[in-house]
């Protein structure tokens, strides 16, 4: 169960890193909806191996196959089986320290678990596993684009001690998108990408924020109680390896303003409800309010470094490992596109069940830019 996600749009994804292949069965996915292996590979693309200087060399295309669920060019509303062939794994790398805990990895954890583990790339732990999210995730996307024109958009906002300033409300992919940092700051875009070369030069790596938004979701999304919107996106970003925190809304920054400061006025604007501030992030008591979500994630810096380090063995002997391989020295620029596929699947989930038990839901007019 712990690699299944979702309850009315439910992913499964399967795989190892240095296995055969890796991928994802989705259920759930209304019949109809136009979909082929184009709408996923873009996604797949913004998120693959080797894709620039800054990112692992590993050498992956990541083509997809959609091998059930889609006939004629639409989905069935039967299960769609999604697969991605690893073609690049390198084992050998990771002999050395088969028996070996990397600082900050998960093989200590993994070995205390299950007392046995794929030592080669991390198995499960890789985060070659995002791809079946960041697959499902692009159909989750299409869904949410085509009924409710639901836009989501996320971007490097920080790397290490370089912060960017971003209009969440104005910010467009072809920003995001024109420098391989991801950051549509063009002022700090090339200060993030010397410090990532600067520590991958060191042989050590750089940890980051994540910013992201979603426009256009209609008030009503959610539950009250333990399924609160909020809630399940934090629980979606916080399972995406390196992540370490999560903040909706105005977050710990929040905690230096009063009551009086903080709280979102209400307004009529053409017949709808609006707030005039946004600290509450687009969620209130759990669910949407109809303004823009806004989140937060922060990621680690990489656990794979090139400088010596202390650690023990399967036998509880001091060893000093040098690690090899090939890693980014910053996940940022690649955690970007997952971080919306994982919105995207709670939004997706939380929009079937709200129709479900409420009918159909209607998208708020768009905000004039």
């Amino acid at each position: 169960m712990g690699s299944s996600f979702g309850r009315m749009f439910c992913i499964s994804t399967w795989g190892e890193s240095h296995g055969g292949a890796v991928g994802v069965n989705l259920e759930g996915c209304p019949p109809g909806l136009e979909l082929s292996e184009k709408d996923i590979q873009h996604e797949l693309d913004r998120r693959r191996p080797g894709q620039s200087r800054i990112a692992t060399p590993r050498d992956e295309a990541d083509r997809c196959e959609i091998l059930s669920g889609v006939f004629e060019g639409r989905t069935l509303g039967t299960p769609i089986a999604i697969l991605v062939r690893n073609q690049d794994q390198r084992s050998a790398a990771y002999a050395d320290f088969a028996r070996v805990y990397r600082p900050s990895h998960a093989d200590f954890t993994y070995d205390a678990k299950y007392g046995h583990r794929a030592w080669a790339g991390g198995g499960r732990a890789s985060a070659r596993e995002t791809i079946g999210r960041v697959a499902a995730g692009a159909v989750a996307r299409k869904v949410l684009r085509e009924a409710l024109g639901i836009e989501i958009l996320a971007w490097v906002e920080r790397v290490h001690d370089v912060t960017a300033h971003v209009d969440p409300d104005t910010v467009s992919l072809a920003a995001v998108e024109a420098n391989m940092v991801r950051c549509p700051d063009t002022a700090a875009a090339p200060r993030m990408i010397q410090a990532i070369e600067a520590a991958r030069d060191a042989g050590d790596s750089l940890g980051g924020i994540v910013r992201c938004v979603a426009r256009g979701v209609p008030a009503g999304l959610g539950d009250p109680v333990f399924d609160k919107l909020d809630a399940e996106l934090a629980k979606g970003i916080m399972s995406i390896p390196a992540c370490k925190g999560v903040e909706n809304g105005s977050g710990f920054a929040g905690v230096a303003l009063t009551g009086r400061q903080h709280n979102d006025p209400f307004y009529l604007e053409g017949g709808r409800v609006r707030t005039r501030t946004n600290h509450s992030g687009g969620i209130q008591g759990g669910i949407s309010n109809g303004e823009p979500i806004l989140l937060a994630a922060a990621f680690k810096p990489t656990a794979t470094i090139a400088h010596p380090q202390e650690t023990v063995d399967e036998d509880g002997h001091t060893v000093t490992l040098k690690a090899k391989g090939r890693h980014d020295p910053c996940v940022l620029p690649r955690a970007v596109p997952v971080v919306e596929a994982m919105v995207a699947l709670v939004l997706c989930d939380h929009y079937l069940r709200q129709r479900g038990q409420c009918g159909e839901v209607t998208p708020p007019p768009r905000r004039a830019r």
